[in-house]
């Protein structure tokens, strides 16, 4: 990259927020440190309805952040879409999702751009990584297979076992998103009644199946909070068991929710039925790929399950 970039490319950052308010302040601390030579930067939060004082606390650290209101009930996904439609009225080059649980390498931006730029019609993902376990790979390049039930997400992956250039990936896990601006205009919001918390599960791959190429830059490193498992089904009560299973389309262990992820984000319809009993036939046998059963399963490194998707990349100008 020059001293002095000759092209200045405008970003906005965006990230739906609640009750997290130490967590958000510590995403918008890390931010203000990247490296933005040529970028300019804003930021919009979607404060949905905090009680915990986030928005005053934001508002009084960083001023010159864009806090939008919602009233509690927009979710992930509904609160990403209220983002992106105000950042898409600033007609910005790219969109820049994230978790707020999340800090980052200081060149990680100027990376994804230089990905995004050297790959015409591409949407650029980080490397995720864990914070507590930073050599931990984490939620990325989850591969479709049938036979697994879904998406499988690898669990023994590492910065060593990971390919040295950026790779071509089925899904992009929604932590740290880097979308051309021309890429959700083409192909639309998430779909918040459908998946109102976990919209990012369809979303890349309607993008790919649209055309657009979805890569993981290695070297742009995103640092994020481990996930809560959730609660066991097995422990609840019929009740308990039915509102969540049905119901709760927000609650990660919900049928309908795992069934609208795998109809809209399958590589076909025929797929998305047929995986989903195998899931829940491999989670009533205990051989679940996402739960403890996938910590004795073998993996490949990433390196070599995707050693011939590597793609290129060119520094800024």
């Amino acid at each position: 990259m020059t001293d002095r970039p000759s092209v200045i490319r405008r970003v906005v950052v965006v990230t739906p927020v609640h009750n997290r308010k130490d967590l958000t302040l510590l995403c918008l601390r890390s931010l203000s440190r990247v490296q933005r030579p040529g970028i300019d930067l804003s930021i919009i939060i979607v404060d949905d309805g905090s009680t915990d004082g986030t928005r005053s606390a934001v508002v009084a650290e960083f001023p010159d952040v864009t806090v939008i209101q919602g009233d509690g009930n927009l979710w992930f996904t509904g609160g990403m879409n209220v983002g992106l439609r105000a950042a898409l009225e600033e007609n910005p080059d790219y969109i820049l999702a994230i978790n707020n649980d999340t800090v980052f390498d200081d060149a990680f931006l100027m990376k994804m751009i230089e990905c995004a730029e050297a790959n015409p019609r591409s949407v650029v993902g980080a490397l995720l990584l864990l914070w507590d376990q930073p050599h931990k790979v984490f939620q990325v390049a989850p591969t479709w297979n049938v036979w697994e039930g879904g998406f499988r997400h690898w669990q023994k992956q590492t910065v060593w076992s990971v390919p040295d250039r950026p790779w071509e990936v089925e899904l992009i896990v929604g932590n740290c998103i880097l979308f051309p601006t021309a890429a959700i205009r083409e192909c639309g919001l998430m779909l918040e009644e459908k998946l109102p918390h976990y919209g990012d599960a369809e979303y890349t791959p309607r993008m790919r199946r649209k055309g657009w190429k979805l890569l993981v830059q290695p070297e742009a490193r995103a640092f994020c909070q481990p996930n809560t498992p959730p609660p066991s089904l097995r422990k609840m009560s019929i009740g308990k068991l039915f509102r969540t299973a049905f119901l709760d389309l927000g609650n990660a262990n919900s049928i309908r929710r795992r069934f609208y992820a795998n109809w809209y984000g399958a590589p076909n319809k025929l797929e998305a039925v047929a995986a989903l009993p195998i899931f829940y036939l491999r989670y009533l046998l205990g051989r679940n790929i996402e739960g403890d059963y996938s910590q004795t399963v073998e993996e490949l490194s990433l390196k070599e399950m995707f050693a011939d998707k590597t793609v290129g990349e060119r520094h800024l100008a």
